[in-house]
């Protein structure tokens, strides 16, 4: 009888210089998007995010529940999206700690929010009248997304008070500027410069480091 060969299991890998930690955000770098609604009297509000990605026509943003932008959306079904260059970041840390809710909730009050009425006026911005839903565009933003709220799920822990909103893309505007030449439909990403927030602090992007294969093919 031939015997059994025994084999050590292998060892799992280490990883090394990291450290387990548990940090209290992970913005690990998305883009800033300026989401507009409409208040119940009609008016507008204007607020700041940084919680979002795009698959298709579809745009998934991230947002506390208890925001009066969120409050808009519930009722409305209705946002635009204006995501702004780092070109624009003085005007939108302007918006930084204002809020649309009054009277104000609590919480906010405690972590030194203020109420403004007209946040584009706080901000410096330009309202421009959108083609397909109410809410209006920010001017200065070379890219505005029109957009219908399709779903609001609640996710994470019931104490955090967030969500995901789903938004359909019904209307595309891009600035001539960040075009790419030749392509009416395509933006160049050597001239299109988005604002990024990264674990709260704003950035830019740098240089492309590498073609992409995967560019090639689209």
């Amino acid at each position: 009888m031939t015997p059994t060969r025994l084999t050590a299991a292998p060892r799992p890998i280490t990883s090394v210089g990291h450290r387990t930690i548990d940090p209290s955000i992970l913005y690990l770098g998305t883009p800033v998007v300026l989401i507009s609604t409409r208040n119940a009297g009609g008016t507008t509000n204007l607020a700041p995010i940084s919680s979002a990605w795009w698959m298709g026509k579809t745009g998934v943003i991230g947002m506390g529940t208890r925001s009066h932008t969120v409050e808009n959306l519930r009722r409305e079904r209705e946002c635009v999206l204006s995501v702004p260059s780092v070109d624009l970041v003085t005007e939108v840390n302007r918006l930084a700690l204002t809020t649309g809710s009054d009277p104000m909730p609590g919480y906010k009050d405690v972590m030194g929010f203020e109420h403004v009425r007209d946040k584009f006026a706080r901000a410096g911005l330009t309202e421009i009248a959108s083609e397909v839903v109410s809410p209006p565009r920010v001017m200065e933003c070379p890219i505005q997304l029109e957009g219908t709220v399709s779903s609001i799920m609640e996710v994470g822990d019931p104490k955090d008070h967030t969500a995901a909103i789903e938004v359909r893309i019904v209307r595309t505007h891009v600035h001539e500027s960040i075009l790419a030449p030749g392509h009416r439909h395509h933006i160049d990403p050597n001239k299109w410069r988005p604002l990024i927030m990264n674990f709260l602090e704003f950035y830019g992007l740098g240089s492309q480091v590498h073609p992409s294969r995967l560019a090639e093919v689209f």
